[in-house]
């Protein structure tokens, strides 16, 4: 049975934690990303955890050599907010996984947090896939995650409407439709 691992005060990436994912149109699994600085010794020990348990799925000695480690992704082969210097690691779920806040209260969707670029706390745990499409692959499940602090917000800032269009105004030529 795989062991849960707690990850502490990493950046919440790509959350579909409130509803389930969307690719090309059809509804996935409930996700998140989590990024932990390749300085962190919990890079380290990720990885470490990921070897580990296909050790404990294998044998000694009968890892196959087409085993990728799906679940962990380096960062700096990624382009996006956030990622650079960057262990990521991406889970999923079947099922809603708690969400709550620092004292442990759930949380919800309108509560507005946490959001990408958030710091976290998180539990995840390895698990074995042999896929005929994505071959042997060392995948990671999301149990729970726990609201740390806000972060910096991935992605683009908001416009101020008021700044953005304060030269246009509100008059218009019919000509212009």
């Amino acid at each position: 049975m795989a062991k849960d691992i707690v990850l502490k005060m990493v950046r919440l990436s790509f959350p579909a934690i409130w509803n389930k994912a969307v690719f090309e149109g059809v509804e996935t699994k409930y996700e998140a990303t989590f990024l932990i600085n390749k300085d962190d010794p919990q890079a380290e020990m990720i990885e470490k955890a990921a070897k580990d348990f296909a050790l404990e799925t294998f044998g000694e000695g009968k890892i196959p050599k087409s085993l990728k480690y799906r679940a962990i992704i380096d960062g700096d082969t990624k382009d996006y907010d956030g990622y650079e210097n960057c262990v990521a690691i991406k889970g999923t779920s079947g099922k809603r996984f708690p969400v709550v806040d620092r004292d442990n209260t759930p949380l919800a969707e309108e509560d507005g947090k946490p959001e990408a670029g958030d710091y976290v706390h998180a539990v995840v745990s390895f698990w074995y896939s042999d896929h005929p499409k994505g071959g042997k692959q060392i995948l990671a499940n999301v149990k729970a995650i726990r609201f740390a602090k806000e972060g910096e917000k991935f992605g683009q800032g908001s416009v101020d409407v008021n700044d953005a269009f304060a030269d246009i105004g509100d008059e218009f030529d019919e000509e212009e439709l």
